[in-house]
């Protein structure tokens, strides 16, 4: 075979592989990846309800201007209740980044300590948790623990535990995932073990520490521990694919905010207005400056843009499950932070130097 007819042979195989991909690859998928950037965030937002979202909130607090919000689709498709951009959402794993500022505060004031083992904190678990003695509070704190993740347990959304004991259980003598602080895996059953943490050093709920040290100072009135704070009708509802029914009312432990709270708190996190003297470097030791969540019904991303100044938040109401519906929300996500890229350039660009502005 001479080297031109390999060379022919291998172009062939790849427009084959390439043909294969595309055809497994959902067209929904596709589609949101192809067309144009609208011009509009509330364009992009409206479009959103095309990729499958029964609805969507968006809140953008950028640097210089009022907060914006945005919202489509519905709060309550049974009831034909439009979304509502104020209402209140499960944020799901966002609020670790509540639980960390939580631990930082605590560290930060020689209540606890992050090189202090799950031994020394809790040690019932010591033979019930493999590696006790040798996970930390920073490892617990950074994923890197090696302990099971308790939401991988067979039948845990299908059949939620009530509470924070039953959750333990799903993992209590299962064999560590690996050597603690030998690798980095994404564990629910770490922050469980840290909230009881904080339960156990101030003596009182984690929530209301946490009520007490973020929301109150400032004015975070819409921020809740769990379904019971909360009035249901100011609750947007929740919906899985393939599911009638409107999912809001069953509880995975989350807690629920309105995104502009969420919005105010991640700004907060990100200039170190939120924090005490030495707190900002144990926390950027420690942990992230943003997050996603998803429980079942409810996706949420929550990041600060530095070269725009911009916190966006987005809220989208509806999962499934094979995890169309997450690439759907982050591929909305990446586009309406696009589109305020390009507004800022295009504002940038067409600003008058002082010399050249009319009198």
């Amino acid at each position: 075979m001479t080297k031109k007819q390999t060379k022919r042979i291998l172009r062939i195989a790849l427009l084959l592989g390439t043909v294969i991909s595309l055809f497994f690859v959902p067209w929904i998928l596709v589609k949101a990846w192809i067309l144009p950037l609208p011009d509009t965030v509330q364009e992009q937002v409206n479009e959103a309800l095309g990729y499958g979202f029964e609805g969507i909130i968006v809140y953008v607090d950028q640097g210089g201007k009022d907060p914006a919000f945005y919202a489509a689709g519905w709060k309550n498709r049974e009831q034909h209740i439009p979304a509502d951009p104020h209402s209140l959402f499960k944020i799901a794993s966002i609020g670790k980044l509540y639980d960390a500022v939580a631990i930082t505060k605590l560290v930060n004031s020689k209540r606890l300590s992050l090189d202090k083992t799950l031994a020394e904190y809790f040690p019932e678990l010591v033979g019930k948790i493999e590696n006790a003695e040798k996970i930390t509070l920073r490892m617990m704190v950074q994923h890197r623990s090696g302990i099971p993740n308790l939401t991988d347990s067979p039948n845990f959304w299908t059949n939620p535990p009530k509470n924070n004991k039953e959750a333990l259980e799903r993992v209590i003598d299962l064999p560590a995932n690996f050597d603690p602080d030998e690798a980095y895996e994404y564990s629910n059953t770490n922050y469980l073990l840290l909230s009881e943490l904080i339960e156990k050093v101030v003596g009182h709920s984690k929530f209301q520490y946490i009520k007490e040290e973020i929301l109150i100072p400032r004015n975070l009135n819409n921020t809740f521990g769990s379904l019971t704070e909360v009035n249901m009708e100011n609750l947007m509802s929740g919906y899985y694919v393939g599911i009638e029914e409107d999912i809001k009312t069953t509880d995975y432990g989350s807690m629920i905010a309105t995104a502009e709270d969420v919005g105010i708190f991640l700004r907060a996190l990100n200039n170190g207005s939120l924090f005490e003297e030495g707190e900002q470097e144990i926390y950027s030791s420690v942990y992230v400056y943003e997050h996603t969540g998803l429980i079942p019904g409810y996706q949420s991303i929550a990041k600060y843009h530095q070269d725009i100044d911009a916190v966006v938040i987005q809220f989208t109401n509806t999962t499934d499950f094979e995890g169309y519906n997450w690439s759907l929300s982050e591929m909305t996500y990446n586009r309406i932070v696009k589109i305020l890229r390009k507004k800022k350039a295009h504002n940038t660009s067409g600003k008058l130097t002082p010399a050249a502005a009319p009198h």
